[in-house]
């Protein structure tokens, strides 16, 4: 069975999350330097049955475009030549990492773990993924 990967991008860092088999929920998979997303991502693809990858797309409070929008379309092309059997999805990530930061807060981890940006990336791109899968349930 196949799963579904989230992509945080991030100008340095990006989370990534993944489904579960029936694509139920979403989980952290690993936070790792942009510059080396597509290659983990081609060496993950081609050991693992990927259905979509799921990417934020990061809008101001007014729904204008965020100004790393530019460099996210650059980040899907690259990926689409790399990867281009596997589609892509664009949703809305706005607030994901505020989320990630209080569910961080509320899970009780001591604060100098909690400014480790590595884990809210990894969580701000289960909450993307999450909340994509409960909005594909809710249309059906």
């Amino acid at each position: 069975m196949s799963v579904i990967i989230a992509i945080d991008f991030g100008e340095k860092r990006t989370g990534i999350a993944i489904t579960d088999p029936l694509k139920i929920i979403a989980s952290s998979l690993t936070t790792i330097q942009t510059n080396l997303v597509i290659d983990y991502l081609i060496e993950f693809t081609s050991k693992n049955d990927v259905e979509k990858f799921v990417i934020g797309s990061p809008k101001q409070r007014d729904n204008s475009e965020s100004s790393v929008e530019f460099k996210i379309l650059g980040f899907i092309k690259k990926l689409k030549n790399s990867i281009p059997e596997i589609s892509i999805d664009r949703y809305d990530e706005r607030y994901t990492s505020v989320i990630a930061k209080k569910i961080i807060i509320e899970s009780g981890i001591k604060k100098n773990k909690r400014k480790n940006k590595y884990l809210v990336d990894s969580i701000s791109a289960t909450v993307l993924l999450q909340s994509y899968l409960e909005r594909k349930k809710n249309k059906k």
